[in-house]
């Protein structure tokens, strides 16, 4: 079986972008946020890395590993009570039956699951020309944004987004270098540093990231956007009379990039959605037929006395019905393994805009 394209790094966690400055002034400024996803969900590296970072292939044969260990370990502890029964050929038969309508039930469902993310794609000549017309429209204006060709590709198309609101940042602070306020150019000086840092951070991990693996989404969830909007929207609002009109007009540039970036990665992880639930239907519809030869195979020509002997103390019957039950599982393993990472995208980006909806954040 093939690498999983699907895989990705381990999550970032060192984000060096969160800054706390205090000024002279009756209350203290924090413009620091937490960016990556790690410091936004204050969750452990290890949770992340199997709900996200992982080769999905990888925590697929871990799951198996895991089944297959606790069943010898159940199966040892209360053999003796129920040797008569574990070893029927009738319990075998209906192990291995039952696992063989649940497998061949999944790889239906799944056709179907690929069927409906196929059908997605599908549509009569004037809605695909709704779609390339807003694609277009989209494009023109990020190519006006950043003074350049849009690139085709999604992490180049994401890095020029990043890269266009981090020149607005530092625009803002060489405007208001000269202000007469001190706590406006800290808090612009402590909210550009914010921003360059987790810039200069997510532009290295979309660097050599290809569509298709986790990689793109990964550094696209690490760039937090929203909480950056709202910033510049405060700034402009507390300092109104402080901000000259050219200060205002960069404020709006820089909000309309960082804006830019929202939809541009919900496009890019909608794709990805839909990429990985097509994947995952081959690789389920891949292991289906495996799992249907040891299934049938088990049920056909495994009795209760075929493995009456035992291997390091342990019964060859617990052994070997463990590893055929553990590969019967697999299609059901794989499924539990994309779907963990594809929900928790999911619910880390429910809200598109300065909206915060976990209690870590704020």
């Amino acid at each position: 079986m093939s690498a999983d394209p699907d895989a990705g790094p381990d999550i970032e966690a060192d984000a060096e972008s969160e800054t706390e400055i205090e000024t002279d002034t009756d209350s203290d400024v924090d413009i620091g946020t937490a960016d990556t996803m790690r410091e936004r969900s204050n969750e452990s590296r290890i949770k992340l890395w199997v709900v996200l970072g992982a080769n999905r292939l990888l925590i697929t044969g871990l799951m198996a590993l895991v089944f297959f260990v606790g069943f010898v370990v159940i199966g040892e502890l209360f053999i003796p009570a129920f040797e008569s029964t574990l070893r029927s050929d009738d319990m075998i038969d209906l192990l291995f039956s039952t696992m063989i309508s649940a497998i061949i039930t999944a790889a239906t469902l799944v056709v179907t699951i690929s069927q409906l993310v196929i059908s997605q794609e599908n549509g009569p000549l004037g809605e695909q020309r709704n779609r390339l017309s807003n694609t277009m429209d989209f494009r023109d204006f990020t190519e006006e944004m950043i003074g350049a060709p849009t690139p085709p590709n999604p992490s180049a198309f994401l890095r020029e987004i990043i890269s266009a609101s981090e020149r607005q940042s530092n625009m803002l602070r060489d405007s208001i270098s000269g202000n007469q306020n001190a706590q406006l150019r800290a808090e612009v000086d402590a909210f550009t540093n914010s921003l360059n840092g987790n810039a200069e951070e997510v532009r290295e991990q979309l660097d050599g990231a290809s569509f298709g693996s986790f990689d793109v989404i990964n550094a696209a969830l690490n760039y937090n956007y929203g909480i950056k909007i709202f910033h510049v929207e405060r700034i402009a609002n507390d300092h109104a009379d402080s901000l000259t009109d050219e200060d205002m007009e960069i404020l709006d540039d820089l909000k309309a990039s960082l804006s830019m970036f929202g939809p541009a990665r919900e496009h890019i992880k909608t794709l990805y959605f839909e990429w990985s639930l097509i994947n995952l239907s081959q690789m389920i519809l891949y292991v289906s037929v495996p799992a249907l030869l040891v299934a049938g195979s088990s049920m056909v020509f495994i009795g209760g006395s075929s493995f009456p002997n035992s291997t390091l103390g342990i019964s060859d019957t617990i052994l070997v019905l463990g590893a055929a039950f553990a590969i019967t599982l697999l299609p059901f393993f794989l499924l539990v393994s994309y779907v963990l990472r594809v929900a928790t995208i999911a619910k880390r980006t429910l809200a598109i805009g300065p909206l915060i909806l976990r209690e870590s954040e704020r």
